[in-house]
């Protein structure tokens, strides 16, 4: 047989696998990959063992679980005031990265161009190449990572379809302002660009700032995929259940391909959701203050230490500067030091980036953890 070409042949292992299993190999406070150490709501745990006594234990609908797209409705119609067709405009997946793969395969061709702004969430690029497309990296500036609208407008061409926006942003926690919507909006009008929104961390909102959807914006409603994550919202990563809405004309572009992808979500866990979340809308309404407590936890934590930052105002991330600490080490290096040295795992920032600056000295916590773990990680952090 002869040798077979990678269509994605500078791709390895993610960084979250490989500083997952340090933290495992050197038994130390795992800060790096996303998902929360502590336990899920019992009454979801229930809905879930109710749903599969119940018999939920098949195949669902490959558009999802109506009651569930039904419970999004209600979402976007409380925060937005925008009214969704929960049959023709809702899909529910296994998980939001699979969505955001299927949208962009579905209207993705050969010498298409995205635009990307890093530090970018690593599925992105890869979906793009493997569509044929082309990524166009756009680097936001440390310390506001704030988007230059005069570079994305220098880098649209007859070839620009799509750019890809994540709000609240990982890894820096940034939030989109109106002033940004309404960039992207006079942007996708005049060069026709469809708009791809990350939107995963969506309900983790703190300092009462606001997360405005592209749902939000009418102009945008029929140009925009919006993507979602139950796994984020309600503590359960390893459900692998999110969502994709768009206009009746995207979705069924979306489910064209989503189809053969995977066809439907796990049946159960979509009937448990849908049931919590009639029963307990305070979870939601709840959410932005509960990992804000986590979030001044850990920074109040970190105050006793030399790292630098200015508090995440969304996401369960929180990005920092080490310069004062180990200025001599590049980032990835920090994260194995302070693994080897004092126990905690981070991940570096520059790996959300196609070219990193070499002088970055970022690297990203995750404090979706128990207060316990926070106090025993920031009690090492300062010992730095």
């Amino acid at each position: 047989m002869q040798p077979l070409s990678s269509k994605l042949p500078n791709q390895g292992v993610t960084i979250f696998s490989t500083m997952t299993a340090l933290a495992q190999r050197l038994n130390a406070i795992n800060l790096s990959q996303g998902f929360p150490d502590f336990a899920t709501p019992d009454a979801l745990i229930e809905a879930l063992c109710d749903a599969t006594r119940a018999g939920f234990n098949q195949y669902v609908s490959g558009d999802g679980w109506l009651p569930l797209r039904e419970q999004v409705v209600q979402q976007f119609e409380q925060r937005d005031q925008v009214r969704l067709d929960p049959v023709h405009e809702i899909t529910i997946t296994p998980g939001a990265t699979i969505a955001i793969f299927a949208a962009i395969q579905a209207v993705i061709h050969t010498g298409d161009e995205v635009v990307i702004f890093d530090p970018s969430y690593d599925s992105y690029a890869p979906a793009v190449r493997v569509a044929g497309g082309i990524p166009v990296h756009l680097a936001l500036t440390a310390p506001d990572f704030r988007v230059d609208w005069q570079q994305v407008q220098d880098n649209i061409n007859a070839r620009t379809r799509m750019i890809i926006v994540n709000t609240p942003h990982n890894p820096t926690g940034t939030l989109w302002t109106l002033d940004d919507w309404h960039h992207l909006i006079e942007l996708a009008e005049k060069h026709d660009l469809i708009v791809l929104s990350d939107e995963v961390y969506e309900h983790l909102v703190f300092d009462g700032h606001h997360h405005y959807s592209a749902l939000h914006f009418s102009t945008l409603r029929e140009r925009s995929f919006v993507v979602g994550s139950f796994g984020k919202t309600f503590h359960v990563t390893g459900w692998k259940t999110g969502y994709c809405v768009a206009s009746p004309m995207l979705m069924k572009l979306f489910r064209q391909i989503y189809q053969y992808a995977n066809f439907c979500g796990n049946t159960p866990a979509q009937v448990a959701l849908s049931q919590y979340m009639q029963q307990h809308p305070e979870h939601i309404q709840e959410l932005g203050s509960f990992y804000q407590a986590k979030r001044d936890l850990f920074n109040q934590g970190l105050t006793q230490s030399r790292f630098k930052f200015q508090p995440t105002h969304g996401t369960y991330f929180q990005t920092v500067d080490y310069t004062a600490i180990r200025p001599d080490l590049n980032d990835l290096e920090m994260c194995y030091f302070l693994a080897e040295q004092y126990g905690v795992v981070a991940i570096p920032l520059s790996v959300f980036y196609q070219q990193p600056d070499p002088e970055l000295r970022l690297i990203r916590f995750c404090f979706a953890k128990t207060e316990q773990t926070l106090k025993d990680a920031t009690q090492r952090l300062s010992q730095c």
